[in-house]
């Protein structure tokens, strides 16, 4: 797995404090994108919450799943959270160590008073005594919010800067993006009141030992709650991994509700999404198939990636987005001049880098900019690198329906095309059948399809070990 250190750092640590009629919580930001560019220390929010004691435990499940791996728990795990400003609201997002579970809190507006809410996207504090100060909050406690520094004349830039340093890898940063695409197919599939939310939620396992439940299992609406089924009939909702929905156990005694969304049932695990609704806010738990696997092999951004078209269309729609909580297909298409599947697929380009995310309850997508250098992701994706190496070989040979592709090794794959699916004779396709994007032979038949292969550069080598 490829591994960078990223440097994040704050002007001072995120703290809870007393302060006249109440307490004032104050989350410091780091280097991030705003609506006026970017910025060192952007401040996004200074006003009230109106339900002080579940923000916290919001925030603290975002903050749990940052510091968690769900899989090969042993090795270490720990990222700041990421925090936006959409005008409207605040978003919190994290994603687990292991790459399998996405985490964001959405504070709306009937979740914040008294303070207007800003525009950009940055990294935010989340220390371990600040942890243990928001734990205690009680639920008469007003609690004033600071998301950035206070204003310069009243804060001091001399004293000592806090800087962590924290593994970025790659596969972390692809999960935000596979994790946008595989949510932007998902329905609402079941929504429980808050009894049965809590009945059910506090049912499900813990993990064992090592922290694995046994795998996928699956659950079916019944009456107003949710019942276990050995199967995947019609109208179940995959749970794949169900101890990780842990972390909800933060938010419970607050839940009016839960909603799950997810695809069709079929017979594979897929991936499926859990949000209990709270006063003035959303907290959602996005789970990978399988706790074992990360949403960064999925490969739903591929075809995007593969084409130059999309490339291009991703640089207009970009300079079209204003910070919007809710991203309208339609209007970007109007202002645009594309069709609608041209902006969508430009949108889930844009989720490579970080750019967008989507959001199931309002079933739309949102921006924000994460403050990585996320432009590695397309150089760094091995099956995308690997087409492309396989493209400007000249190991494609097209023949109507039907495609050659000699690999490396001068082994020939055979890749069909039956109404707009790409199948393939390699171990990939025979494994995957699709269902984790498409295997790098049949997404280089793609790219000379639609005429990427004149952007190879000097990529001529294959990745042997690359899937």
């Amino acid at each position: 797995m490829t591994r960078s250190m990223q440097a994040v750092t704050y002007r001072r640590p995120s703290v809870l404090e007393p302060a006249v009629g109440g307490r004032r919580l104050g989350l410091e930001t780091s280097r991030g994108a705003t609506s006026s560019g970017v910025q060192d220390h952007p401040q996004f929010f200074a006003g009230f919450l109106t339900s002080p004691q579940v923000a916290s435990a919001g925030l603290l499940a975002v903050a749990d799943v940052a510091a968690a791996r769900y899989y090969q728990q042993q090795l270490r795990a720990s990222l700041d959270p990421v925090v936006t400003g959409n005008g409207d609201r605040l978003r919190f997002e994290s994603f687990s160590g292991c790459g399998g579970v996405y985490a964001r809190l959405d504070v709306l507006s009937a979740g914040l008073d008294g303070g207007e809410v800003g525009h950009g996207t940055t990294n935010v504090d989340v220390n371990n005594p600040l942890r243990e100060a928001l734990s205690r909050i009680g639920t008469d406690d007003p609690l004033h919010l600071r998301v950035g520094p206070q204003e310069l004349a009243v804060t001091t830039l001399d004293g000592p800067v806090v800087e962590k340093k924290v593994p970025l890898p790659d596969r972390w940063l692809r999960g935000f993006a596979e994790a946008q695409v595989i949510a932007a197919d998902f329905e609402l599939r079941a929504e429980l009141p808050a009894a049965e939310a809590v009945r059910f939620l506090r049912s499900l396992p813990r993990g064992g030992a090592r922290g694995a439940s046994g795998g996928a299992r699956w659950v079916v609406p019944a009456g107003r709650g949710l019942r276990p089924t050995t199967w995947a009939v019609p109208g179940a909702v995959c749970l794949p991994g169900p101890e990780r929905l842990i972390a909800l156990q933060r938010v419970l005694r607050h839940a009016t509700a839960l909603r799950v969304y997810g695809p069709a049932a079929t017979a594979a695990a897929v991936a499926s999404a859990w949000e209990v609704v709270l006063p003035g806010m959303r907290l959602t738990l996005t789970l990978s198939p399988d706790a074992s696997r990360g949403f960064s092999g999925e490969g739903g951004v591929l075809d995007a990636l593969a084409t130059d078209e999309a490339a291009e269309d991703a640089e207009l729609i970009s300079v079209l987005l204003a910070w919007e909580p809710r991203i309208d297909v339609t209007d970007l298409a109007a202002a645009s001049g594309l069709p609608e599947a041209r902006v969508r697929a430009a949108l889930i380009r844009l989720g490579t880098s970080g750019r967008v995310g989507y959001d199931p309850a309002e079933a739309a997508y949102f921006h924000r900019e994460l403050p990585y250098d996320a432009e590695r992701l397309e150089r760094h994706n091995p099956r995308l690198r690997s087409a492309r190496a396989l493209v400007a070989a000249g190991a494609v040979t097209m023949d109507g329906g039907l495609a050659t592709v000699t690999a490396e090794d001068g082994h020939a794959h055979r890749v069909r095309d039956e109404d707009g699916v790409l199948s393939c004779s390699c171990l990939w396709w025979a494994r995957y059948r699709g269902g984790r994007g498409p295997c790098k032979h049949a997404l280089a038949v793609r790219m000379v399809r639609r005429g990427a292969g004149e952007r190879v550069g000097s990529m001529t080598t294959v990745d042997g070990g690359a899937r």
